[in-house]
């Protein structure tokens, strides 16, 4: 009996916490300030508890977690209508590296020693701080690096060269499935997706896990399960 009712306190402890979070968007997930980072940890701290409690008392509970994911909208709602506020709740932005000068007080606030810094930097790829020009400390906890103009990529303006605008590829078949809504946004209808697949030879739409659309090749790339992969070629 004790078993059920801690299964019965931790599906209504994950249901709970689903709908909450739903509720409050994926900003929780991203984490996008220090409030949003501690909230989320003491909802789910008290979601972890119910699930462990008998069924004689989740209320409680409940209407703990309704609260604080009623005070975290409200935070954020006030948050992206005062900058005073949003200052205040998500911080700003710390500059820890400028043209060659660290800035000492500005990683002590951050609580970021000199090797965390050069271990940063090294993960994105710089190893040397000569190639930088700026390092940020985001308010979420991140690192921004604005890099030297003589060591950045070079960008096809930087070449005089207008490129093709890629567009994202649309998902029109997932799991042998046409995807209706992703394959309106297209322009084309399922005639012209049974009319490619022939082209390609793809005699069954259920042998597909995978397959999106080109707009540049006005084509589609076709994954079928296996790992085996059709002709992308245009056949007329």
């Amino acid at each position: 009996m004790e078993i059920g009712k801690v299964l019965v306190s931790s599906l209504v402890s994950l249901t709970a916490l689903f709908i909450l979070t739903k509720i409050m968007g994926n900003r929780e997930m991203a984490q996008l300030s220090m409030f949003d980072y501690i909230s989320s940890i003491a909802i789910g701290s008290i979601a972890g508890e119910m699930a462990a409690m008998s069924t004689d008392n989740l209320i409680n509970p409940l209407i703990s977690m309704t609260f604080l994911s009623f005070c975290t909208l409200t935070i954020n709602y006030l948050t992206c209508k005062s900058i005073i506020l949003r200052r205040f709740f998500q911080g700003q932005a710390l500059l820890l590296y400028q043209d060659g000068q660290i800035y000492e007080k500005n990683l002590l606030n951050a609580k970021i020693d000199i090797g965390e810094l050069l271990a940063e930097c090294r993960l994105m790829g710089y190893f040397d701080l000569e190639e930088i020009h700026s390092i940020y400390l985001e308010s979420n906890g991140k690192i921004s690096i604005l890099p030297m103009a003589t060591t950045r990529p070079t960008t096809p303006e930087d070449l005089n060269i207008e490129p093709l605008q890629n567009l994202p590829m649309a998902n029109v078949i997932i799991d042998g499935k046409i995807m209706k809504g992703n394959l309106k946004s297209t322009g084309k209808n399922e005639a012209w997706i049974n009319k490619r697949l022939s082209q390609k030879g793809v005699s069954d739409i259920k042998d597909i896990i995978l397959a999106t659309y080109d707009s540049n090749k006005d084509d589609m790339n076709i994954y079928l399960k296996y790992h085996r992969k059709y002709n992308n070629d245009i056949f007329e």
